[in-house]
């Protein structure tokens, strides 16, 4: 059976250490954060342990993501040696989003106004964490995008359009998405109740420290 595997990675660099936005594959991995349809479960991988997550991309139906086919593909494709990433059946939720608009959204901006969830912090704040050591908060930092975009998606599925609200939009607007079409691995379509109802598993969310990044 096809997995369908929501993911996030988190890196090691920041743009201005590796020579500006042309050169993501110099960032490195930190850790690698995903859920698996399949399995319900969220997972984390350390740099090391990519071999592990490229397991997981291997038997993957479709993968999803936010701004993934732009900067995580990107970051995580020196690290595959048997899965060129680019090539798998994938749902970027930014991509679809900005296609509509003409413009990109921040995940947190449709997270706010999609789920009524907002993130805290600075996407620096992962970069600190894994240079203090801190891979419990690095990878709860990471999770947390995992759930949210996953979340995000479900919403999409269930009611065909996402809420967002922007600089260029301040006012509470909504986008049409059709990821109606996406099929769970176990054949029919996923309801977003279902996919919630393992929120049990997903990591807490520190409001001092929880994980914001732009896209």
């Amino acid at each position: 059976m096809k997995d369908h595997i929501v993911f996030d990675l988190e890196t090691q660099h920041e743009f201005s250490e590796v020579g500006g936005r042309d050169y993501p594959h110099l960032l490195k991995v930190s850790v690698v954060g995903c859920y698996s349809y399949v399995q319900d479960k969220f997972f984390t991988f350390e740099e090391a342990e990519i071999p592990a997550f490229e397991a997981m991309l291997k038997n993957a139906g479709l993968v999803i993501g936010f701004n993934t086919k732009y900067f995580d593909y990107a970051v995580i494709q020196p690290y595959l040696k048997e899965v060129v990433i680019k090539t798998l059946p994938a749902c970027d939720l930014m991509e679809d989003v900005t296609n509509v608009l003409g413009h990109r959204l921040s995940l947190d901006s449709i997270a706010q106004a999609t789920l009524g969830t907002q993130k805290s912090g600075h996407g620096l704040d992962a970069i600190r964490y894994f240079r203090e050591g801190n891979m419990k908060k690095l990878k709860s930092y990471c999770l947390d995008d995992v759930r949210i975009t996953r979340d995000i998606f479900e919403y999409g599925k269930e009611h065909g359009n996402v809420k967002y609200s922007s600089k260029y939009s301040p006012d509470l607007n909504s986008v049409p998405v059709d990821w109606k079409q996406y099929i769970s691995p176990a054949g029919e379509p996923v309801s977003a109740s279902a996919s919630l109802s393992s929120e049990k598993d997903a990591p807490s969310v520190n409001r001092e420290t929880g994980n914001y990044s732009l896209f």
